[in-house]
């Protein structure tokens, strides 16, 4: 699984390093290390939207306060199934 978070000029003021830091927290938590990987990008063009995550190459808009929700609702009910 590909987890690519922007960090471009925008998201990075919009808080993508805590994001990512969450994320990364949230992987090591529930070890799965060997099963997730994250990247940066700079700029994926939707920049009025949030900070963009994409999940496999599908985009998410995400805040600091939604990524424990993203992650979750996202990466754990794909890796369950």
């Amino acid at each position: 699984m590909n987890i690519t978070i922007c960090i471009g000029s925008s998201c990075h003021l919009k808080g993508s390093r805590k994001i990512i830091n969450t994320l990364d927290q949230l992987i090591t938590d529930n070890n799965l290390q060997d099963q997730v990987t994250m990247a940066g990008s700079f700029c994926m063009g939707r920049c009025t939207e949030g900070v963009c995550v994409t999940l496999d190459g599908e985009f998410f808009s995400l805040t600091p306060e939604t990524a424990e929700d993203f992650f979750n609702n996202e990466v754990l009910r794909r890796i369950e199934q």
